[in-house]
């Protein structure tokens, strides 16, 4: 259905993420994924959505003077907001730790921004997702750190896995996001993108 609409165009997905990449696969959507490193830094004024936002308006960058008429380029961030403070990702199994413990037995924020980018636009996305957690116990943290080496995602857990399933007590908005993607967002804005297109 997408694919149809999407058919003069090209999707790049500029995602190392292969959560992010899945996603597409099942929208149905042919894309190309393409990758250049951007250090992900935000100046300190910054809180909240305009972290992500910032960040994934950031990665559009090194791809912006070699896009084509047709292309439309996805970048996007995830952030955990948590009293006050972006949690990235974390450097070792220590700060991993430190994160998860943080989080135990209390309610957080999931932040995915997205950015679209073509050659005439550029519109960016997001949504905040609430996600309680149980009081977890310092031997579940150790066992999910050494089973699952969550270290290449923000706040140090995802929410697919063991420490979501045993640990997730409640969840306010879409369980996609906090995967890292808002799967119903990305879709309705290419639709929109596509519907903009046939208009002109």
């Amino acid at each position: 259905m997408l694919k149809e609409k999407l058919k003069n165009h090209h999707i790049i997905l500029a995602s190392g993420s292969p959560r992010r990449q899945q996603f597409f696969k099942e929208l149905g959507v042919d894309f190309e994924i393409r990758l250049k490193s951007v250090k992900e830094e935000y100046p300190n004024r910054l809180n909240h959505f305009e972290i992500s936002d910032y960040l994934a308006q950031l990665k559009a960058l090194p791809f912006k003077n070699e896009l084509k008429e047709n292309d439309i380029l996805i970048t996007s961030d995830t952030i955990v907001w948590h009293n006050g403070e972006a949690l990235g990702k974390p450097n070792d199994k220590n700060e991993a730790f430190a994160m998860i413990k943080s989080l135990s037995n209390t309610t957080h924020e999931v932040i995915t921004s997205v950015c679209f980018t073509t050659t005439k636009l550029e519109k960016t996305l997001n949504a905040t997702t609430k996600v309680t957690f149980k009081e977890l116990t310092d031997d579940e943290i150790n066992y999910y750190i050494d089973t699952f080496k969550p270290f290449d995602k923000a706040g140090a857990y995802g929410i697919q896995e063991w420490i979501g399933q045993i640990g997730v007590t409640k969840l306010e908005g879409s369980y996609f996001n906090v995967m890292g993607l808002p799967t119903n967002l990305v879709y309705s804005c290419l639709v929109g993108i596509a519907n903009e297109v046939q208009k002109h």
